[in-house]
């Protein structure tokens, strides 16, 4: 029961990051600083559940959750500097692409960080789950 977790994680993480490819090299997306912040947590969790999946490593969750919960933090951050004034005085993405942007808005709430943040949601609950089921 504990590898289908694993792989439904590895699911996850490979969806995140192909939609991240696809809205950055198709759809012309250029990411802002806490976009690449939340590829460089998430693209190393395609390779680690990958890799766990493969050979079936029992305490993968400890490898993973690092990288979701802080990702759910950055992820968090992001979605409310671009719906709420609460971070609008934090000097983030100075530079280039602001991160306050949305390219996307669907159902006037999902963003692309929103979708970032439910996916380390559900890594990071699938990895609780399963290391409460490895106990």
């Amino acid at each position: 029961m504990s590898s289908k977790r694993t792989g439904v994680a590895w699911i996850i993480s490979l969806v995140a990051v192909l939609g991240s490819l696809y809205f950055s090299e198709i759809a012309g997306f250029v990411p802002c600083q806490l976009c690449w912040y939340q590829r460089i947590l998430m693209y190393p969790l395609a390779i680690i559940l990958g890799v766990g999946l493969f050979l079936d490593e029992e305490k993968i969750h400890w490898y993973v959750l690092p990288f979701s919960v802080i990702g759910i933090f950055v992820s968090t951050y992001h979605y409310l500097q671009q719906k709420t004034d609460l971070f609008s005085k934090v000097g983030s993405c100075t530079q280039g692409v602001p991160c306050s942007g949305e390219y996307i808005n669907w159902l006037g709430f999902i963003t692309i960080p929103f979708l970032a943040l439910m996916a380390f949601i559900g890594i990071t609950v699938l990895m609780i789950s399963r290391l409460k089921s490895v106990k």
